[in-house]
């Protein structure tokens, strides 16, 4: 048994430079979804804001995001050369950002900083999935696999690279005033403070200063994290140079070859919500945009309520975590989500994408029904996050490739998949945070519950729904067949 292909593996070497620079943009996405996390107590201080102002960076983030997704479907199905324009601009704007946060002295410079990171984040998260599933088509499994590893990569590396330079007291010396915050408090805060939910939490218990001098030295972080992701846009333009896309390539462009499905890839997102196409078996073709979709909304909003409330979750009632011990959880839930995806690069390449998806959700309902029976258990909560993560990290890349499959590359199921995800990682994260706060901690363990078992039985429609379609479109395309067989005579 063979871990490789050969098959696989004869595709790779023809396309790996384009397949490595897709793969090394998403290196560049994962470092800017975990860097506000820990540095946000730290960017208050350089912005002399308050909590409330900063934890609205998150948000910010999160709803250009979507813009960017959006923005990037415009590209897709275009000639190479747009793409790669695309992705060389935004990497190379994220590094330029990262490069100039240390100077935005001001709450609304950095909102707008953070917008512009958001936004690009966006396109590249629509545009190198678009490249890869047209790239590879029903070998593009693995490949997203591997795509969605390098997520996690960095953003396991951009907190790793900021913790030397946190503060570990007050990072504001007011005048006339003794620091009111110990180290205790900061890490607590910290901690508590890691997505768009924590606009909703109550942190006016913390009188944190908003005048004084900035001690912070997190300015350092910022830029070595500009210098780590300068190689990417640097290989995007070597591609770009050897595909001969660039004036100065000495030669005129290369021609490319295109995917079967490049023609019908050239309409816009709003197209796939055309009306006039629910007849027949194409109404099953919109259904499944729809509940696949549902499915990402989910299962993504799922991961990004997880990291952002678990901490608050260990540290109250009946658990009463210590709240370093608790600061462990999140780091240890995108460690899981890591290796699995280093994992299902081989599982992939062994089992179906239906096989591994039901198998996935199992895993997640299996896993929350558990954590509502032992929750006054701390181990046990260690123990779920891990299996968590190990179950739930396939589900994206996975589903994506099996619609793109079912629909055979056609029509827009890559772009509606990564919005909806995006969407659902940013709505529900709100909108746990909001129950949270009314209700407390307890309902957030009964939410992800809620949404792991929908998500399950979505999928179980989403199969069900391919089957119709399928047997609707061999069914129509047996009589136009037979149609064309007879005007023939």
């Amino acid at each position: 048994m063979t871990l490789w292909d050969e098959r696989v593996w004869t595709l790779f070497t023809r396309q790996w430079r384009r397949t490595v620079a897709y793969w090394s943009v998403f290196f560049s996405f994962g470092l800017c979804i975990a860097f506000l996390g820990p540095t946000i107590l730290d960017l208050r201080c350089q912005t002399h804001s308050t909590l409330q102002q900063i934890t609205w960076m998150f948000f910010a983030q999160q709803f250009f995001l979507l813009l960017g997704c959006s923005l990037g479907d415009f590209l897709r199905g275009r000639e190479l050369l747009s793409s790669l324009w695309a992705l060389f601009s935004c990497t190379f704007i994220i590094s330029l950002i990262f490069a100039l946060i240390p100077l935005c002295y001001n709450v609304v410079m950095l909102s707008i900083a953070l917008a512009v990171t958001g936004m690009a984040m966006g396109v590249i998260d629509t545009v190198a999935n678009l490249q890869l599933v047209k790239l590879y088509q029903k070998d593009s499994a693995i490949f997203l696999q591997v795509l969605h590893f390098f997520i996690g990569l960095g953003a396991l590396v951009s907190p790793l690279v900021a913790d030397p330079f946190l503060t570990d007291e007050t990072c504001l010396q007011a005048a006339n005033a003794t620091a009111v915050n110990s180290t205790f408090n900061l890490e607590h805060l910290r901690s508590s403070l890691t997505g768009p939910g924590a606009a909703l939490t109550n942190v006016s218990q913390y009188p944190l200063h908003t005048k004084g001098i900035a001690l912070t030295q997190v300015s350092y972080a910022f830029w070595i994290m500009a210098l780590i992701n300068l190689p990417v846009p640097i290989g995007v333009l070597g591609l770009m140079y050897h595909e001969r896309l660039l004036p100065c390539s000495g030669t005129s462009p290369r021609l490319l070859e295109q995917s079967p499905a490049a023609d019908t890839q050239r309409a816009h997102i709003f197209q796939c919500c055309n009306l006039a196409k629910l007849r027949g078996h194409q109404a099953s073709f919109f259904i499944l945009h729809i509940v696949g979709g549902a499915i990402l909304f989910l299962t993504d909003g799922i991961i990004g309520s997880y990291s952002g409330f678990v901490y608050t979750y260990a540290v109250s009632p009946p658990l009463l975590m210590a709240h370093k011990t608790a600061g462990y959880l999140d780091s240890i839930f995108w460690a899981s989500i890591t290796l699995s995806r280093l994992a299902f690069i081989y599982l992939s390449y062994r089992f179906s994408a239906p096989r591994l998806i039901i198998l996935s959700l199992i895993g997640v309902v299996v896993v929350h029904t558990l954590l509502l029976i032992f929750y006054t258990s701390q181990v046990f909560l260690f123990i779920g996050t891990i299996v968590l993560g190990l179950c739930i990290s396939s589900v994206f890349p996975s589903m994506l490739a099996f619609t793109e499959d079912v629909l055979e590359y056609k029509g827009c199921a890559t772009t509606v998949l990564v919005t909806s995800a995006s969407t659902g990682e940013m709505i529900l994260q709100l909108l746990v945070g909001s129950i949270i706060e009314d209700q407390g901690s307890y309902v957030f363990m009964l939410c992800c519950t809620i949404s792991s078992f929908i998500g399950f039985c979505l999928f179980i429609l989403f199969l069900y729904v391919r089957h119709v379609h399928k047997n609707s479109y061999s069914h129509n395309t047996g009589i136009s067949t037979g149609v064309s067989l007879l005007a023939r005579y």
